[in-house]
């Protein structure tokens, strides 16, 4: 878990970056074009940091095969977060682009993060029946030590 939280913080922040410099006025995108383009960069960082650091031991022999799922995965994620921003901005008229960061960016994010982490874990990531763990590294406390 902690590793999927600091790949997904560093997706979250490139998310929230791009999304907001789309959004100014020498850019001046609409929100919704925004977030798909944010969270198009954002995924394909997270799906790097996913395969080689936080589900490494779950991931499969084809690259290309693990990037269809994991972008499927996100672009459900995606879906989750528009419509949060959809409802915001074009329902309640919430406009402003604090309304469109905490209906796109926190409360989408959030309800995406939670399906795109049972996905990862349980159908994308999973290893293999029976196959070997990677080694866990042991913590040893201080007071653990013998010979002091």
């Amino acid at each position: 878990m902690g590793k999927f939280s600091a790949v997904g913080t560093v997706a979250f922040i490139i998310d929230i970056g791009v999304f907001n410099l789309l959004r100014l006025d020498p850019v001046g995108m609409g929100p919704l074009w925004a977030k798909v383009l944010s969270v198009t960069a954002a995924t394909t960082v997270s799906w790097i940091g996913s395969r080689y650091w936080t589900f490494r031991d779950g991931r499969s022999n084809s690259p290309v095969k693990e990037a269809l799922g994991f972008f499927a995965v996100n672009a459900v994620g995606m879906l989750i977060a528009l419509l949060c921003l959809w409802f915001s901005h074009h329902l309640l008229g919430l406009t402003s682009a604090f309304a469109d960061n905490v209906s796109g960016n926190i409360v989408g994010v959030l309800l995406g993060n939670v399906f795109r982490y049972l996905m990862y874990r349980h159908v994308l990531y999973r290893p293999p029946r029976g196959a070997p763990r990677a080694p866990r590294r042991e913590v040893v406390s201080l007071d653990d030590r013998s010979g002091s």
